[in-house]
């Protein structure tokens, strides 16, 4: 049978290795390649429709937050530290970033910190940006109906005003040589107000527009948490070892566009990779679990964590206090003479 599945798998490849060269000739070839002879990216499209019509039917608002809201804020902060400031800027989207203010502060669950953040940059907006322009007078006079806030002190700042540290260079490269994948632990729990910890480290990434389309999923259960954690290729011969497993998910229902599908994979793995460097100086040693795409296993994996379509698993990781006997791959990495490359015009 392992034969026959070998001989099965060599024939379809080399059938479509004869195939790629037209395909490549052309994008209407390639359309054409990946509609009747691989459906690889079959589940993602699906997932993007189904994103577009979430993001569309909530106005841009998700659970508590709005990607639509953290977006244009954003956009707005950085036109006000633009040098030099110009006098009129974001006339195209001023009247929208109000009204969906307005709409999400009239949700019970929105988060209070967003509304601030949100208000606070309004705030600024509108005293350094004259009103003369009918879009800015339009939005200020829509503004200025909402009742106002407490905390108006969210709102961008110098660089001298950030906060400083005391880590240095060898001290934070020790860090990343500590932090190895390990995937042999105690069997002992993870504290709960340690996962939070090293949560609210991995938000400060950065992200674009300030979106975050992310969030961490702890898989409860030790029946469960196992179960899942046998569904990555990666993890045969330790998924009974994990003491506890993050499923790292991103929300394509953030984005109206395909232009941004790839953001949820950025974001996520800036953020995750923050998480572990902030679980090592914690005591806690993870390893990060690929997750490829295959649809059977995404849709699997969607059932069990009781996920919609759009919001997609972008990679796992393990998290637990090492055993110490336990074994390391040494993983020789790329020096940077080897990952660096200089370009000229």
């Amino acid at each position: 049978m392992i034969q026959l599945k070998k001989f099965v798998k060599h024939f379809i490849i080399e059938g479509q290795k004869l195939i790629w060269p037209l395909a490549a000739k052309s994008r209407f070839f390639c359309r054409v390649y990946y509609c009747f002879f691989d459906r690889s990216f079959g589940y993602e499209q699906q997932a993007l429709i189904k994103a577009k019509l979430a993001y569309f039917a909530k106005e841009g608002i998700q659970n508590g937050t709005s990607s639509l809201l953290r977006r244009n804020i954003h956009r707005l902060e950085k036109g006000l530290i633009m040098e030099p400031r110009r006098d009129f800027f974001a006339l195209d989207y001023i009247l929208e970033t109000v009204d969906v203010y307005l709409l999400a502060s009239e949700s019970a669950d929105f988060s209070k910190t967003e509304l601030d953040w949100a208000y606070s940059v309004l705030i600024e907006y509108f005293e350094a940006v004259k009103t003369t322009h009918k879009e800015v007078l339009q939005a200020k006079q829509r503004f200025d109906s909402i009742s106002p806030r407490v905390d108006i002190s969210s709102k961008p700042y110098s660089s001298e005003s950030r906060k400083t540290h005391n880590i240095d260079f060898e001290s934070f490269s020790n860090l990343t040589q500590a932090r190895r994948s390990t995937r042999w632990f105690l069997n002992k729990p993870v504290e709960s107000e340690k996962l939070e910890k090293i949560v609210s480290v991995a938000s400060q990434a950065p992200s674009a527009c300030n979106r975050q389309p992310f969030e961490f999923m702890v898989v409860e259960g030790d029946s469960f948490r196992k179960k899942v954690a046998k569904l990555p290729g990666g993890t045969v011969g330790f998924s009974d070892n994990i003491p506890c497993l993050i499923a790292v998910v991103g929300d394509q229902s953030y984005y109206p566009t395909d232009r941004d599908r790839h953001v949820i994979y950025i974001d996520s793995g800036l953020a995750s990779m923050q998480l572990m460097l902030a679980a090592e100086t914690l005591g806690l040693s993870t390893c990060a679990i690929n997750w490829p795409e295959l649809e059977k296993l995404d849709e699997k994996v969607s059932k069990l964590l009781k996920l919609p379509q759009y919001k997609r698993v972008v990679m796992f990781i393990a998290i637990g206090y090492a055993k110490p006997s336990g074994g390391i791959p040494f993983s020789e990495k790329k020096s940077a003479q080897q990952l660096m490359n200089f370009i000229k015009e």
